[in-house]
């Protein structure tokens, strides 16, 4: 799959940006953030224009994680029971997305993009439980501006090297969003905390 996606992305562009991360956010099993670092390095090399390709990857993922989240405000569960097995979408999934919704709320959608197995299915998760559109709005397309920005600027900033860190970075991932989680967890506690204190 990723070599078809480096193809598709040097031959047709800012469209196979946008579409392929429209695709890869509903849940379709497209590398999201290998396509993003490759774009970084396009744009390291000369092929690509900074502004245009992160305008094409900032709204593939919003016009994405909207979609999902129409579909899970309008069909509800019922669509994953239905159609999850086509978009990779298990019940488990969406149970453990809804719980990570629960504890963190909106601040979910944020930092769901960074860690793998959540962004797919955290709009989903705000869709069913009936979030207010101007509230996924504002937690949703600020997380997808960060990821962007950070996946497209590390392709960029390694350079040709982009493969060696591309490698790894899963496992950091991985860390990184435990580390975001807990944190964010540790700030709702603290607040809650006080709240009660005063």
């Amino acid at each position: 799959m990723e070599a078809h996606v480096y193809q598709w992305i040097s031959q047709h562009g800012y469209p196979a940006i946008f579409f392929l991360l429209v695709l890869g956010i509903v849940g379709l099993p497209v590398p999201d953030e290998t396509l993003l670092t490759f774009t970084g390095y396009l744009v390291f090399k000369g092929k690509l224009d900074l502004r245009l390709a992160f305008f094409s990857a900032f709204f593939g993922s919003v016009c994405g994680i909207t979609i999902s989240y129409i579909l899970g405000r309008t069909f509800g569960i019922a669509l994953i029971h239905r159609y999850g097995k086509y978009l990779h979408i298990s019940e488990a999934s969406i149970s453990r997305a809804h719980s990570w919704f629960e504890r963190l709320g909106r601040w979910t959608l944020t930092i769901g993009y960074f860690i793998p197995g959540v962004r797919h299915f955290t709009a989903y998760a705000a869709g069913i439980s009936d979030l207010e559109p101007h509230y996924f709005a504002a937690f949703a397309y600020s997380g997808a501006f960060l990821w962007a920005s950070a996946f497209i600027g590390l392709g960029y900033w390694v350079g040709d090297n982009w493969q060696v860190v591309e490698g790894n970075y899963h496992k950091g991932l991985i860390v990184l969003g435990v580390v975001a989680a807990i944190g964010v967890g540790a700030w709702f506690a603290w607040r809650k905390y006080a709240t009660h204190r005063t």
